[in-house]
């Protein structure tokens, strides 16, 4: 398990937030932030909603830093096995990859889905 990684997240679960970035990236319910350095002042700033990491990351000091940022913040964050698809679900180009997204904004009809996922957050971390 990589250094940035501080709880497993099961595949049922991934999926479903996978569709959560999916709803709010590509189908435009929301606004994300895209990449680690976005993400990094995005949860510094205490503004993002949610952060979602990937888990094969290279190095995995790259993210190391937002877990404890997120905690500090009570930010909720989760994570998910690959960053092309991450990347992909978020609505960047093909070939693309990211490490991490914040969620910015959730627009009302997509969020029963994220607060979905907010409540297996708080299920895995507890």
């Amino acid at each position: 398990m990589s250094v940035h990684i501080t709880f497993e997240t099961p595949q049922d679960v991934q999926e479903q937030v996978y569709e959560m970035v999916k709803s709010l990236g590509k189908d435009g319910r929301g606004r994300l932030k895209k990449g680690a350095n976005e993400v990094t002042k995005s949860a510094e700033r205490g503004t993002a909603q949610m952060i979602v990491m990937a888990e094969n990351v290279s190095p995995g000091e790259l993210l190391a830093h937002i877990p404890m940022i997120c905690n500090e913040k009570e930010i909720p964050f989760i994570y998910v096995e690959d960053q092309a698809y991450l990347a992909e679900a978020a609505g960047m180009s093909v070939g693309t990859k990211t490490a991490a997204i914040a969620v910015m904004q959730v627009e009302k009809d997509a969020l029963d889905r994220f607060n979905e996922i907010k409540k297996h957050y708080e299920t895995l971390t507890s």
